[in-house]
């Protein structure tokens, strides 16, 4: 069984940052691009960015690159999310997701069907 367990959020003053972890279990985690999403509340959950599974090469949404940098250590199963500079507009929950498909170099665009495997979310309030 697949597992995603997110953690590290929290809250923090505008300006602020966060580091959130994603642990996974239950796959060959190194062979799978990984992506953080995030759900305001009324709001349709949103890409946030993406990681491919050989680490190289991410993928941010407009209103985050330049503050939000994506890594993973293979080693521990674990994708993180650091999060600089933080909003109050970065409010929300946030998840990590797993690709349906191993191995794959080409063609995600941070869309929710290119993932089959969610956490379960961490909450990250940014007051001002």
């Amino acid at each position: 069984q697949v597992q995603l367990v997110e953690s590290g959020g929290g809250l923090v003053q505008a300006g602020g940052s966060l580091r959130l972890s994603c642990a996974a279990s239950g796959r060959t985690f190194s062979r799978y691009s990984m992506a953080w999403f995030r759900q305001s509340s009324g709001k349709e959950r949103e890409f946030v960015g993406l990681i491919r599974w050989t680490g190289g090469t991410t993928l941010y949404a407009g209103s985050v690159k330049g503050r939000f940098t994506i890594s993973r250590d293979n080693a521990k199963n674990t994708v993180y999310l650091q999060m600089n500079g933080l909003k109050p507009e970065d409010t929300a929950v946030y998840y990590c997701a797993a690709d349906r498909y191993a191995f794959r170099d080409f063609g995600l665009r941070g869309e929710e069907s290119e993932y089959d495997t969610w956490g379960q979310g961490t909450q990250v309030t940014v007051y001002s």
